[in-house]
């Protein structure tokens, strides 16, 4: 299923986001929760318009877990039937947070029956060797059970993406979609340095069974020029249409 992340058209009130989704045709919606946009944390407002443009939120962003946000999130995907959340890396230095997660969070997701997934870390550093997350690899992601690879965050560790893939496949939930185009991270899928053609045809032969969710930077979408910023959006789900969902297996 091809979804937009909320997070591509920052700076728009989420119903126009979920207005803009329905008329270039995606099939789902990424929630990114804010701690400030109060919106995206209003379960019944959400639901609402889930409602009223007939788009289901397939998968919500947490970026800074703790317990109670966690709850907060899994408040709002019963309340939308959202299915997959996903979860960032824990700073390096955040031990309380990083045994958390790795021992309470799939017991709650088995509890809550809702995928809890554990996102690939950025390529940030500290002092310019230590990273600047933990769980920053993909043993820690396999072990995590369930998984969301960020495909600019494969190129910016320069990393093979196809073998990535390979060793997550089988935990594999979700995934953000974006190139990488010299300095311009998060940028549009058919330009730049990754192999998403091949990316994508493998996860339909494959049969993926979860969401692919555009997730760009808002100013390489032209946000703000509603004309421009709707050109790309279809021209993404062209170029998704072409290289998954137009792809015979």
């Amino acid at each position: 299923m091809l979804a937009l992340s909320t997070d591509s058209l920052n700076g728009y009130g989420l119903n126009r986001i979920f207005a803009f989704a329905k008329e270039a045709g995606y099939e789902g919606l990424d929630l990114y929760i804010s701690q400030k946009l109060y919106d995206t944390q209003n379960a019944e407002y959400i639901k609402n318009l889930t409602a009223e443009y007939k788009i289901p939120i397939v998968a919500m962003q947490l970026p800074d877990p703790t317990p109670k946000r966690l709850e907060k999130a899994i408040e709002i995907a019963k309340a939308v039937n959202c299915k997959v959340i996903v979860v960032q890396p824990p700073k390096i230095f955040s031990v309380r947070q990083t045994s958390w997660l790795k021992t309470q969070v799939p017991k709650i997701r088995a509890k809550e029956n809702i995928s809890i997934a554990l996102e690939n870390a950025p390529s940030d550093m500290i002092l310019g060797f230590i990273p600047k997350h933990a769980m920053n690899n993909v043993v820690e992601m396999k072990k995590f059970k369930h998984a969301c690879i960020d495909t600019t965050r494969v190129a910016s560790k320069r990393q093979d993406l196809i073998r990535i893939y390979k060793t997550l496949s089988k935990y594999l939930v979700h995934v953000h979609l974006s190139n990488v185009k010299g300095s311009k991270k998060y940028y549009l899928p058919d330009d730049g340095i990754l192999p998403l053609e091949s990316f994508l045809t493998k996860l339909k032969q494959d049969n993926f069974p979860g969401s692919i969710s555009m997730k760009i930077n808002p100013k390489y979408l032209n946000a703000g020029n509603d004309e421009k910023m709707m050109k790309h959006l279809r021209d993404m789900k062209e170029y998704y249409n072409k290289y998954f969902a137009n792809v015979e297996v």
